[in-house]
């Protein structure tokens, strides 16, 4: 994947940089605010090279990457205004209306997004920590110990400081007053004075007892208001004080109101949520592991799963365990199976590489690519991942799994999080994921999938098509391909020359994926400079598709071509092409094969952009392109070692 090449796609299609008000990413996406979705193009977006697919949720226009998107969110940041990184809010442009559960969702996901590489890796180290324990190969006594515990709760008894900072700046507000805002709460004399529970007033007003540390909703609602305050004392102070007033008057309103009434408030609505959440799972806890299993995965496709957060960071802070970050570890390991199965029924080979690789990333943790570019594109593989991520959470809910640690990558990498004083939690936890995997992979291979409907119309086109609207000897085309399957192959490397003049791109640069992720075979492709096609072998020409649009050829080694003009010119129906050869016609280097009207295409809406590969790449070991930006027609194209 050219990443620079991704990121000014992205950026160019999503309205241009005036149109952003907003970029960051999680895993596996770009997440913008726009201020007008409409100037984004999701078509177009979507079939771009790079992009497996777009979506839009809680306010938010997500890109999907998969594994690279860092590397393209910093090739995006790079590209935008000298190297500015957009992570904060801009002030030009006008804002969308949006109802408040999108806002809410946007604002929610916006916040924990930027922190969860902070309490994913401590809580990786909390999980490290305990199977060292749980194993006896640590004592819980040693220093050793109590420092590595150290690097696990910082981020975590800390937390209501980093969501200071991160929700400051999702609100456009200081992200510094708000760290100094979450650092007051938290400092060791008021921790102390609240401690106790003895009465404490602040200027005759009672503080009510309440823990900060590693809590959520509190500072939330804090910073929240803070943005207020300090824009309300911004406004009305002079330029002249402003550095001086702002933090101060925001300060000294905000740490009072927080100790006398949010932090209660938040405590109270948090405390709340965790014990609503543990009324479920002692109750109905089967039905409610199914229920969220299940539906998990659609879940996180709407950015729901956001919501969320709080309630795990509250369930564990207050409880000590929660109960949903199993059920996610087994949505995902659904997912995993899904796409697994896919590979297992697959009969392209290109799927099938494209399922087992996204399959075992999201056994990591990393569902996307196999959600968005194999489960959801083929249904009935997502269909059988919620059903294998329902069956995990029932096991789930029927053994009471737990998890002890947050983790932001819900995966096998995480199992840790599952360590308890009773080592069969991790076995349970184990035991589901792959209940959920395995049911998904069965459910998937059964229900089968229907491949790739494009490849499948491209076939059809170039084959198919031929025989019964073409002319043909087909007798002497199956004789000419009997007579290459059995010849001996040459070792010498088979020269493929170019068919056409225009400039030479990379397949990944088609805006068709079943020529850009090299479904269909392997080459090259040329923006021609005018319509005129001609051989690029010598040989035979196999298939002439009656709209003109591609043309099949099968070279004197063997080599079995596809020359593809343009994409989906299938539906000009043989409008602007004047073939000039027949399937069954030999044919030599430069021969005049096609000739197509490339401005009246182009003005039709078309793309012209012309595929020329080799469909039978497998029996070459190697496909080398000569390197030159342009190309003319007879010129070296490539070479198949």
């Amino acid at each position: 994947m050219d990443k620079a090449q991704v990121a000014k796609d992205v950026l160019q299609l999503v309205g241009g940089e005036e149109n952003i008000d907003q970029v960051t990413h999680c895993m596996t996406r770009l997440r913008f605010n726009l201020h007008d979705d409409n100037k984004a193009n999701k078509a177009q977006l979507e079939k771009t090279p790079g992009v497996m697919g777009v979506m839009k949720n809680g306010g938010q226009f997500q890109v999907i990457i998969g594994n690279d998107v860092a590397a393209v969110y910093k090739e995006l940041s790079g590209a935008m205004s000298g190297g500015k990184r957009m992570e904060t809010n801009s002030t030009t442009g006008p804002k969308k209306k949006r109802n408040p559960i999108s806002a809410l969702f946007d604002f929610i996901s916006g916040m924990f997004t930027p922190i969860l590489p902070a309490i994913t890796g401590a809580g990786m180290i909390k999980g490290i920590v305990a199977i060292l324990v749980a194993l006896g190969w640590m004592s819980d006594k040693s220093s050793t110990y109590i420092i590595l515990s150290a690097i696990g709760d910082g981020a975590f008894y800390f937390l209501p400081i980093i969501l200071a900072v991160s929700a400051a700046r999702k609100l456009g507000s200081n992200i510094y007053i708000g760290a100094a805002l979450g650092a007051a709460i938290m400092h060791p004399t008021i921790t102390a004075l609240l401690a106790p529970g003895d009465t404490v007033s602040f200027a005759g007003l009672p503080v009510l007892a309440a823990t900060y540390s590693s809590t959520v909703i509190p500072i939330v609602i804090a910073i929240w208001i803070a943005s207020y305050v300090e824009k309300a004392v911004d406004w009305i102070t002079h330029a002249s004080v402003k550095l001086l007033i702002v933090p101060t008057v925001t300060l000294l309103i905000m740490v009072p109101l927080t100790l006398i009434a949010v932090g209660p408030l938040g405590s109270l609505i948090g405390n709340g949520l965790s014990g609503g959440i543990t009324w479920l799972f002692d109750n109905v806890s089967v039905l409610a592991s199914i229920l969220i299993g299940g539906t998990m995965s659609l879940l996180i496709i709407t950015g729901m799963h956001y919501a969320l957060t709080p309630i795990v960071i509250g369930s564990i802070t207050t409880l000590g365990y929660d109960f949903i970050i199993p059920l996610m570890f087994a949505a995902n390991l659904g997912q995993a199976g899904a796409a697994l199965g896919v590979g297992m029924r697959a009969k392209n080979r290109q799927l099938k590489s494209l399922a087992y690789s996204t399959g075992v990333t999201a056994v990591m943790g990393i569902t996307e690519p196999a959600m968005y570019g194999v489960n959801m594109k083929y249904k009935k593989p997502f269909i059988a991942a919620l059903i294998g991520g329902a069956a995990g959470g029932a096991f789930m809910g029927i053994m009471h799994v737990k998890s002890y640690v947050i983790t932001g990558l819900v995966g096998l990498p995480s199992i840790a999080a599952f360590i308890s004083p009773q080592i069969s939690t991790l076995v349970y936890a184990l035991i589901g994921g792959v209940i959920a995997l395995v049911a998904a992979a069965i459910v998937t291979y059964f229900m089968g999938i229907k491949e790739d409907s494009e490849q499948a119309e491209e076939t059809k086109a170039v084959t198919e098509e031929v025989a019964t609207n073409t002319a043909v000897d087909t007798g002497a085309v199956a004789a000419t391909l009997m007579n290459y399957e059995s010849e001996p192959r040459t070792v010498t490397p088979v020269q493929i020359m170019s068919p056409i003049n225009g400039e030479v791109k990379p397949l990944s640069e088609v805006p068709d994926p079943a020529f850009a992720q090299e479904i269909m075979g392997q080459g090259v492709a040329i923006e021609p400079s005018e319509g005129r096609i001609v051989s690029p072998v010598n040989g035979t020409v196999f298939s002439v598709s009656k709209s003109g649009h591609a043309i099949g050829l099968v070279s004197e080694e063997g080599t079995e071509m596809l020359i593809h003009i343009g994409i989906d010119t299938v539906k000009l129906k043989g409008k602007h092409f004047t073939p000039h050869a027949q399937a069954g016609q030999e044919v030599k280097v430069g021969d005049l094969l096609m000739e197509f009207d490339l401005q009246a295409v182009r003005a039709d809406g078309y793309e012209t952009i012309t595929p020329v590969i080799v469909t039978n790449i497998q029996n070459y070991n190697q496909l080398e392109p000569a390197g030159e930006p342009m190309t003319q027609a007879g010129q070296l194209l490539y070479k198949l070692n």
